[in-house]
């Protein structure tokens, strides 16, 4: 698709991702996913912040790959999304969300990572079950929530936070966003980050 049609396609990924999570729209069946009731929003201490480099990792991804920092350093922005836990309602809808805004990630030079302290082989199965997704999917599990204690996003119960950090192509982190855990973040605020990256504002 071309770019001039990227605002039309942009407002209708916006109405789209509203519906989406009021219905659901997880593509993981319902009697597979566990129900974890309400959280505390937050339960953790963010340690680093906009303007500071963003520490460097290298984590096993699903497809047997290892996703690094290094591999995004001077050739893309990075959206890096980290999610509490597979087979859990909101995650379940969040990252599929994601799907229908590859085209405005595409726009903004902009990659996606998605990150959970869950082991390989769960991550393998609950992201098959959701119909696949076009970024790659990495695991913090060992040691047990390495790059998310370094970022001040671990909770005590041993799970991350939702949270999305936006590095530029130096390795700067430009964004982020320490979600409450029971909601989805906003996709536009998001969109509107990456916009303002790669305008090198």
């Amino acid at each position: 698709m071309r770019t001039a049609s990227l605002p039309f396609v942009l407002a209708l990924l916006l109405a789209a991702f509203p519906a989406m999570a009021a219905t659901g729209g997880t593509g993981v069946p319902a009697n597979h996913i566990y129900p974890v009731g309400h959280l505390a929003p937050t339960d953790s201490h963010l340690a680093v912040a906009v303007g500071q480099p963003m520490p460097d990792f290298d984590l096993p991804g699903i497809d047997g790959s290892r996703v690094r920092l290094s591999d995004y350093k001077g050739k893309k922005n990075l959206v890096i999304s980290f999610v509490p836990a597979a087979w859990t309602p909101v995650c379940s809808g969040q990252w599929p969300g994601y799907n229908i805004a590859k085209e405005a990630f595409e726009a903004n030079d902009t990659a996606l990572v998605g990150i959970s302290v869950d082991n390989i082989p769960t991550l393998f199965a609950w992201t098959r079950e959701m119909g696949g997704l076009w970024f790659p999917v990495a695991s913090d599990f060992w040691p047990h929530g390495g790059l998310a204690k370094k970022l001040g996003i671990l909770r005590s119960d041993g799970v991350a936070e939702r949270a999305l950090f936006l590095v530029d192509k130096k390795g700067v982190i430009r964004f982020i966003d320490v979600h409450d855990i029971n909601t989805r973040p906003d996709l536009g605020v998001l969109l509107d980050a990456m916009k303002r990256a790669q305008a090198g504002d």
